[in-house]
């Protein structure tokens, strides 16, 4: 078992990728405390974890965005579980789909709430313990908007973006304290996300979106289990010392990570940088 003795929390967990990383990581030997908004989702996901056979979980209704919600978490699975080895923040929404100028300000700010602050939060009350313990793992789960413009869904992509770079800039800041801090993109997950774009309709969500996310919905998408098993490698002993990257889950060769990692984290490789005109072969400088 990768994760045996290991005690995680997973933000989101009830739905999606988040329901699968808890599934995999009991799988693999973890103590999860996860938690999510809805209380039917919750009752829902702890009897199928118990049919399963599963025991070392526990389960909390809660909204991540209310500030007192971190410590609230991160207390809940110490007192139960013992040290708190792994963060996984995964709850995230699009927030408001549409053009900017007509969106809510007030639900483009409560997106950052849910998808940066609540994150940052979490962070701030189980950092205090991993360093206590000698080191730890933190995950945020990133998404295309990290990467690259989605216009139309500029709250999501910019929390993401400042989500990454919190991560990046984290990793810098907990070096010496053995807490590897990294980010993951899943890719195209067919979940309730998906549901929210075909809701809001081409018109909101702009053309090429909405295509994109009905050939998901009707043809299917990337397999979450390859985000748990990259959570799982990222959690574990055997990722120890690779920190500061944006990680695919589908494109990148994480299993091989372990025999590259000298090569990796000397490099800027999974990265996010600032593209200069000589990075594409013009002599553009003064």
């Amino acid at each position: 078992m990768k994760l045996k003795g290991l005690n995680a929390i997973v933000t989101g967990g009830t739905q999606g990728l988040g329901r699968r990383i808890v599934e995999t990581f009991l799988r693999e030997g973890a103590s999860v405390t996860y938690c999510a908004r809805n209380h039917d989702d919750i009752a829902v996901s702890t009897k199928e974890l118990a049919a399963l056979g599963f025991d070392a979980f526990q389960a909390l209704p809660l909204d991540i965005s209310i500030p007192a919600a971190a410590a609230q978490l991160v207390s809940l699975a110490e007192s139960t579980f013992g040290e708190v080895g792994v963060l996984v923040n995964n709850a995230g929404i699009y927030g408001p789909i549409g053009a900017t100028e007509d969106v809510s300000a007030e639900e483009w700010i409560a997106c950052q709430e849910i998808n940066l602050h609540a994150p940052l939060r979490l962070c701030q009350a189980v950092i205090p313990l991993m360093k206590a313990r000698g080191g730890g793992k933190i995950l945020f789960i990133s998404g295309g908007g990290a990467t690259h413009p989605m216009p139309r869904f500029t709250a999501y992509a910019a929390s993401k973006a400042g989500l990454v770079r919190l991560a990046e800039s984290l990793a810098a800041e907990l070096a010496d304290f053995n807490i590897d801090v990294n980010s993951v993109a899943p890719g195209a997950l067919n979940t309730r996300l998906v549901a929210q774009v075909l809701a809001a309709g081409p018109d909101k969500a702009g053309e090429a979106m909405y295509e994109k996310n009905k050939a998901w919905n009707e043809n299917g998408a990337v397999s979450p289990q390859r985000g748990a098993d990259l959570c799982v490698f990222l959690a574990s002993p055997a990722s120890d010392g690779i920190t500061g990257r944006l990680i695919s889950a589908q494109w990148d060769p994480w299993e091989n990570f372990s025999e590259l990692k000298e090569e990796l984290m000397a490099s800027d490789i999974y990265t996010l940088r600032r593209i200069v005109a000589e990075d594409r072969g013009k002599a553009w400088s003064r």
